[in-house]
C-alpha cells in the first residue's frame, strides 16, 4: 500500500498529540513537559528570529537599480524558457 502522505503532515499531526497529551496530563494535574514561561517566551522568539533570518537570506532582495533591473531581466529570460 503507497500512502502519499508527506513528513511535513507527519510532524504537524505528532506534534498537535503530543500538544493534547500534554494539556490533558496538565489539566489532570501532571506535568509532562516541564517547561516554564520565560523558556516559552525565548523558545517562540529564537524560533521567530530565525525564521525571519532564513526567509531575509534565502529571498533574493534587490535593493538597487541595478538589481531590480536584473530581476526584470532574469523574468524575461525565464518567461522565454518556458519555466
Amino acid at each position: 500500500m503507497k500512502t502519499n502522505i508527506s513528513a511535513g503532515t507527519i510532524a504537524r499531526t505528532l506534534c498537535l498529540l503530543l500538544a493534547l497529551v500534554n494539556q490533558g496530563l496538565t489539566i489532570t494535574g501532571h506535568t509532562v513537559l516541564p517547561i516554564d514561561d520565560d523558556t516559552i517566551n525565548q523558545t517562540v522568539s529564537l524560533v521567530f528570529t530565525v525564521g525571519a533570518s532564513v526567509a531575509a537570506w534565502w529571498k533574493n532582495n534587490s535593493f538597487t537599480g541595478a538589481a531590480q533591473e536584473a530581476d526584470k531581466y532574469m523574468v524575461q529570460l525565464k518567461e522565454k524558457a518556458g519555466e
